[in-house]
């Protein structure tokens, strides 16, 4: 759906530009644009691999299994149907830690991984279990300690200080995560 969104949304564009007479300025453009997202995306590679590489590298090292052993006591009370010793902990752990690093792209499949994880506890699968709807408000709102992709992409456009969003995204991103539960506990009291 939203792929026919943006082809329309620059076919409309383009016979607009064509109407008005600016044909030129719509070719430099699309040109200039595609060329500004591959210098974005070369600059990316590099914080994108160190984090990534951190990410794996605390998978492996069983850092993630201490993280969840930390805190097991909240995600035991955001997740009372699932147990301890399951491996969908883990999988959770994994995406929340990714967007704790503010690393969207590699927290999106360990996200799926962690729903797969989930589904395997449920015992109707057309149907969201409250696991499955809690997880998805936490993985949606996300608590950011360090954005890293954006303090990328403010860094590769050129900003003088791509650091200074920190405290503002840790204060925003906090604020959504407790709205998010606030709400996935008191809608599921409702729809019970």
């Amino acid at each position: 759906m939203i792929n026919h969104i943006w082809f329309a949304l620059i076919v409309i564009g383009i016979i607009t530009g064509m109407i008005n007479g600016n044909m030129a300025e719509i070719s430099e453009a699309i040109l200039k644009s595609a060329e500004d997202g591959a210098m974005i995306l070369i600059k990316l590679i590099g914080p994108m691999s160190l984090w990534l590489g951190i990410m794996k590298l605390a998978e492996e090292s069983n850092f993630v299994d201490l993280l969840s052993r930390i805190i097991k006591p909240i995600t035991k009370r955001l997740f009372p149907e699932v147990p301890s010793d399951h491996p969908a902990l883990g999988a959770i752990m994994l995406n929340i830690s990714a967007n704790i690093l503010g690393l969207g792209n590699s927290a999106t499949p360990l996200g799926i991984n962690a729903m797969q994880k989930l589904q395997t506890l449920n015992s109707n699968p057309k149907t969201a279990t409250n696991s499955m709807c809690t997880f998805l408000v936490i993985n949606t709102s996300s608590v950011t300690l360090i954005p890293a992709t954006i303090i990328s992409l403010r860094a590769a456009a050129g900003s003088q200080a791509p650091m200074e969003i920190v405290g503002t995204t840790l204060f925003a991103t906090s604020c959504s995560t407790i709205a998010g539960i606030i709400a996935d506990r008191v809608l599921r009291r409702i729809w019970v």
